[in-house]
């Protein structure tokens, strides 16, 4: 986590499920401030350095830019 921050990440929202059938026991939403930051992260040398632990203790990481909406009530969404 630190390592995000130092790149001027920003936790959006985190949501902690079950893990059954496959699903995650955890989903992590980041924004970095501009591109460079993200950039600067992906190309980290102690991000690089941890990559064989991220990839024993993390199933899956996607990445995507996204636009995050404010809360709706499920009504408003059909």
């Amino acid at each position: 986590m630190g390592l995000l921050l130092d790149h001027g990440a920003r936790i959006v929202h985190r949501a902690i499920g079950d893990g059954s059938d496959g699903t995650p026991d955890e989903v992590q939403f980041y924004t970095f401030a501009d591109k460079t930051g993200l950039d600067g992260y992906l190309a980290n040398l102690r991000r690089i350095a941890l990559a064989e632990e991220r990839e024993r203790v993390i199933d899956r990481t996607l990445r995507f830019p996204e636009t995050f909406v404010g809360r709706r009530d499920a009504r408003e969404l059909t």
